[in-house]
């Protein structure tokens, strides 16, 4: 903590010095009223609101009926917030000092994250119920952290970056220990609270460097200052920094150790927010970084971590017998899947960055979702052998599980099919080949264990100890609209492509005639 308290000295003192900077950058800009600039962080507004009603009506609640009162207040505040996206999307440019940014980056990851949000929140109605948890602070820690993983995806000063990491981190950590029956839920919360105060501090040190490199913590003046001349080392060790603080809030290789026992312990909603939610919103902090600020020494750094996530990941997974465990090593591979992306060339891995990002967000929510709702109470049932024979006794949960499964692996008509598919192209359209050959290799070793656990549900007799319990109808809403999201991205995917590769297009500042959208539809 110490570490930390240092840290966050120096960037005080940091900002205190680019301050003026960004005043005489903001009085450059066209004079716009006020409002506007509220309007531009209009969905961080909606959400503290609603989670602030949260907290002031939970006491008045009796707390075995507050389930679903407060739910559906939470709900209503991500649908609203999201609904708020699509109003701030008519007002791009920056605000507060040049501090915020709207362009249709920061649009797509808000409403990514906020449909996150959405979704776990519909997911969880049931699950409070069951685990007998206090909805109060659980719904509003949610609303919470999602305006720190919205704010990291508009935000371009690194000084805020870091504040909003500080919400989002600071919420889910508590969130991992909210099965506080469970001696391993508290060990969860507890490992994931050390190890990311670690990664923090990481970051802040690397924000600090790259102040003294540049002379400001804006990412255009960096930008501008690392295109200008002769790249100082500090930079270089700056960006190898804040790299390892992003690359354990993404859950890459090195920086993967906390995620098995984080996601076997924390809540099954909850892991399936925090294998998608605050990955989206860091993916989205290190594309600027890496692409608008120009970073130097990126390539070798993504590259490594990208050959070490899959590898690792992937080899890990094979020899687990908990779903939850599994899913956790699945993420490590994904999350080095998706690093691919970030060593092609920028116009072309951006945008599948973008889409790989919404892809698997949407089939491992859904995951999670059923997981959530099978484990039943105390989270009993996690174990694949828990699953034998679930194709008899629920078609429907089984065939929703194996879609999802499907989707990881990256068969055709699901959103992860596209997804490899266009990192694969932007790789190899970068001529990496090695990292192409890396990425397919490991694509076939995930499918094994992905399909050990469909053969379980169908070719295994099942075991007359385990309940399955009717789906709920919130958790069956759920359910769909990760199978409808998936779904449409399998088959449909070119208007999210289009969508990302304009908004990658602008993030880059990408001037030559041929897009990432061009070049990756001649593939299609």
């Amino acid at each position: 903590m110490t570490m930390t308290m240092i840290g966050t000295t120096i960037m005080t003192a940091a900002f205190s010095h680019s301050l003026p900077g960004l005043l005489a950058q903001a009085q450059t800009q066209t004079s716009l009223p006020q409002s506007a600039d509220y309007m531009r962080i209009l969905p961080e507004l909606v959400l503290s609101i609603f989670g602030m009603l949260i907290m002031v009506v939970d006491p008045l609640l009796d707390e075995e009926n507050s389930h679903q009162s407060l739910g559906t207040i939470a709900l209503i505040g991500a649908l609203a917030a999201l609904g708020a996206t699509f109003w701030m999307a008519r007002y791009p440019g920056t605000a507060f000092w040049n501090m915020v940014r709207v362009e249709g980056f920061s649009v797509f990851f808000h409403v990514l994250v906020i449909a996150i949000a959405a979704v776990v929140i519909l997911s969880s109605f049931e699950y409070l119920k069951v685990q007998r948890i206090r909805a109060g602070e659980y719904y509003g820690l949610i609303l919470f952290g999602t305006v720190g993983m919205c704010l990291m995806s508009s935000a371009i000063e690194l000084v805020l970056i870091f504040i909003a990491l500080e919400i989002s981190s600071i919420s889910t950590y508590v969130l991992a220990g909210f099965r506080r029956r469970d001696a391993a839920s508290s060990e969860s919360s507890l490992k994931y609270f050390l190890l990311g105060s670690f990664a923090t501090a990481f970051f802040l040190y690397g924000v600090a460097l790259m102040f003294g490199a540049t002379g400001s913590t804006n990412i255009d003046v960096i930008s501008q200052a690392l295109r200008a001349g002769n790249v100082p080392v500090l930079a270089y060790v700056a960006t190898a920094l804040m790299f390892v603080g992003l690359g354990f809030k993404v859950a890459s290789a090195p920086f993967h150790v906390w995620t098995p026992d984080v996601y076997e312990g924390a809540p099954a909603p909850i892991v399936g927010l925090m294998s998608t939610g605050p990955k989206a919103a860091a993916f989205a902090v290190l594309l600027r970084v890496m692409f608008e600020a120009n970073a130097p020494g990126r390539f070798w750094l993504i590259w490594v971590s990208a050959a070490l996530s899959m590898t690792l990941g992937n080899l890990g997974a094979l020899v687990q017998n908990n779903v939850k465990r599994l899913l956790a090593y699945s993420s490590i591979a994904h999350a080095g899947y998706l690093l691919a992306a970030f060593a092609a060339q920028p116009d072309l891995g951006a945008s599948a960055a973008m889409f790989y990002t919404a892809a698997y967000a949407a089939m491992n929510v859904g995951a999670f979702a059923v997981v959530s709702h099978f484990a039943n109470a105390g989270e009993k049932y996690v174990a694949i052998e828990d699953y034998a024979g679930l194709g008899r006794r629920s078609p429907a949960l089984a065939a929703t599980l194996t879609f999802f499964l499907m989707s990881l692996i990256g068969i055709p008509i699901t959103g992860g099919f596209f997804a490899k598919f266009y990192v694969l192209t932007a790789v190899l359209h970068s001529n990496l080949v090695g990292l192409a050959i890396i990425l397919v290799l490991n694509s076939a070793i995930g499918a094994y264990y992905y399909l050990r656990i469909i053969v379980m549900m169908y070719m295994r007799e099942s075991r007359g100890e385990v309940p399955v319990t009717p789906v709920p109808t919130t958790a069956k809403l759920a359910i769909a609209v990760c199978v409808l999201a998936t779904l449409y991205l399998g088959v449909l995917p070119g208007r999210v492509l289009d969508y990302g590769a304009r908004s990658a297009g602008q993030l880059v500042q990408v001037t030559a005639p041929t897009t990432a959208a061009s070049a990756l539809a001649t593939e299609r």
